[in-house]
């Protein structure tokens, strides 16, 4: 199931007469190829972002309060499109994992091996295809230098360690909301799949924003839990 803001998106740079792909609601390489040709034409920076400047010139004789109050995410789009994506057990491998790899030219042997910085260097690579991922996007804790700080908001990068905080593991994904104890978050090889799970504050290591996505905003999400904490996502 497709996002609604990304469909009407989509419906709107079809009615100026560009082909953003399907109007499927899935924020694709025909959607981002359609919004950068849209800002060339308005004389806006080309991110290929519906940022401000740009919801505005694609919106402006429409009403779109919903948008604008809440501003796309692309790549946290791209990670709830993903859920329920799992890894196959035994010799063989999930091709759609693969192919996250493959895209972004990154060498990985199989979906054994920890895939949660392959799932989000690959939500945010195939999103906002001007961004700097980190040099070792399958380390969890490269993270910690991706992009730019930020507090934890909804769709933020959140890096927490995990066994030890001397090990050097982690685990990386995206804020969804979170209580007074833990942070609730869409990630991969969470349970061997893309899911949603609750990670304790005191494994937090920082959060994240994408540098080309400085100018979207996005709120702190206070949620009740009724079930425990992760201890280890691998």
């Amino acid at each position: 199931m497709g996002s609604e803001a990304v469909r009407q998106i989509q419906q709107a740079l079809k009615s100026q007469g560009l082909e953003p792909g399907q109007i499927d609601g899935i924020w694709g390489r025909n959607t981002i190829a359609a919004v950068k040709q849209f800002q060339k034409q308005q004389g806006l920076e080309v991110d290929g972002i519906v940022g401000p400047q740009t919801t505005e010139a694609l919106f402006k004789n429409t009403f779109l309060s919903s948008l604008t109050a809440n501003p796309l995410l692309p790549w946290f789009e791209e990670a709830k499109h993903l859920v329920g994506t799992k890894e196959v057990l035994g010799d063989k491998n999930n091709p759609v994992i693969m192919d996250w790899a493959k895209n972004l030219d990154i060498h990985y042997a199989g979906d054994d091996i920890p895939w949660c910085g392959l799932f989000v260097a690959h939500c945010v690579g195939t999103t906002l295809q001007q961004e700097v991922l980190p040099g070792n996007p399958l380390g969890a804790r490269q993270w910690e230098k991706f992009g730019e700080p930020t507090m934890p908001r909804l769709g933020a990068v959140m890096v927490f360690w995990r066994e030890s905080l001397a090990s050097g593991k982690g685990h990386v994904g995206f804020y969804v909301g979170e209580d007074d104890e833990a942070y609730q978050i869409l990630g991969g090889n969470q349970s061997d799949k893309v899911c949603l799970m609750w990670l304790g504050k005191d494994r937090f290591r920082g959060a994240r924003w994408p540098r080309v996505a400085s100018s979207l905003t996005s709120a702190v999400v206070q949620k009740d839990r009724d079930e425990g904490l992760s201890v280890n996502e691998a």
